[in-house]
């Protein structure tokens, strides 16, 4: 029987987003994941390379998948706002995901912009499973909202991330309240150009719970 791809709108905070849902590949979820993409104004969309492998990755573990596009994003209406309507759009996606699956445990994922989206969601006390955090921008220097934060929490970082340096990012683990984990993963920039499989083996290998 073939595994459940379904394209579908989700009613968002200020109109529909457009999102896809992904069951996995063999047998029943067991898990219900949330994905979320990169800077909407710099061409982050839920079909991004990091994106599409962490799915994947996440998806060969049993984990049913949902990505979706922020507003204003291709088909998704409304318009970026800074930040704060991308997590209230998070929020939404998670609702619906959350509803169609409220048996499973959740994991957030995301990547660069996304990853803070996600973080911030977590460290919100909304019962994640964990929270993982690929390619996260250390450009933002604020990072308060993540002290104090016990979700278990993975980070996945490029050797040579030009956004978020691992001089920079070492640190800001270090100083984060367990459980968590840095994971390294040897390519050639911020997107993990040329190591893309590594970077979906390592999502699917991760044992943190």
């Amino acid at each position: 029987m073939p595994r459940k791809i379904e394209s579908l709108f989700l009613d968002g905070p200020t109109g529909r987003l457009e999102a896809l849902l992904e069951e996995p590949e063999h047998g029943e979820p067991r898990e219900a994941a949330l994905v979320c993409h990169p800077h909407p104004q710099h061409g982050g969309t839920m079909h991004n390379k990091v994106v599409y492998r962490i799915a994947r990755g996440l998806r060969s573990t049993g984990a049913v998948v949902l990505r979706f596009n922020y507003r204003g994003v291709n088909l998704s209406e409304g318009e970026y706002a800074h930040g704060e309507g991308e997590l209230e759009d998070a929020r939404a996606a998670l609702a619906y995901l959350r509803g169609r699956y409220p048996n499973l445990p959740f994991t957030l994922a995301g990547f660069s912009f996304g990853s803070r989206i996600v973080l911030r969601m977590a460290c919100g006390k909304i019962g994640a499973r964990r929270v993982i955090a690929v390619g996260f921008p250390t450009t933002y220097k604020d990072n308060s909202d993540l002290q104090g934060c016990t979700v278990p929490k993975v980070f996945v970082q490029s050797t040579h991330d030009q956004y978020g340096p691992i001089r920079e990012l070492e640190p800001l683990v270090a100083s984060l309240a367990e459980p968590k984990k840095l994971v390294l993963v040897d390519a050639e920039d911020h997107f993990f150009a040329g190591a893309l499989e590594v970077l979906e083996r390592e999502i699917a290998s991760l044992d943190f719970a």
